[in-house]
């Protein structure tokens, strides 16, 4: 059975750098939820403003991190948790991004909907602003929860 429990940032980044599998820790957030089996933490999920400043409307949600380390059913759980927390916040819609190539089984299963499967991805360096890529650059699929 697994349990949630809150968890600080540090104590999310610290699970995620061990466990992601192409992200390292993240900066900004709102608050965080961790679930655990009883013995130790299997899961944290990190919600904070939108990446994107033209979703960014004071009433949505990102989830920016998503990390188990395999814990059948936490992924879905941690998204749902995530949301009805939100709610209970005020907030009106969650949005979260996947890789191309990543499922989303743990989003259906959780009730999110597809609402743009060719977001986002690609490089942050440009021209006059080089940056080394450290990150998967393919496309993404933005996912959604609201209150409809």
């Amino acid at each position: 059975m697994l349990n949630r429990q809150p968890i600080t940032l540090r104590q999310a980044n610290d699970f995620i750098k061990q466990h992601h599998r192409h992200h390292s820790s993240t900066r900004g957030w709102k608050f965080g939820i961790a679930l655990n089996d009883g013995e130790k933490i299997v899961g944290v999920a990190v919600a904070g403003r939108p990446v994107s400043r033209m979703l960014d409307d004071g009433y949505t949600l990102e989830v920016t991190r998503c990390c188990t380390d395999g814990t059948r059913n936490a992924c879905s759980m941690l998204y749902n948790s995530i949301w009805r927390a939100g709610k209970e916040m005020g907030y009106r819609k969650c949005i979260t991004y996947i890789l191309k190539g990543e499922g989303g089984h743990s989003l259906k299963g959780a009730g999110w909907k597809i609402v743009d499967d060719n977001a986002g991805g690609g490089s942050w360096s440009r021209k006059n602003r080089k940056r080394i890529d450290k990150h998967p650059t393919e496309k993404k699929i933005r996912w959604e929860i609201t209150n409809e």
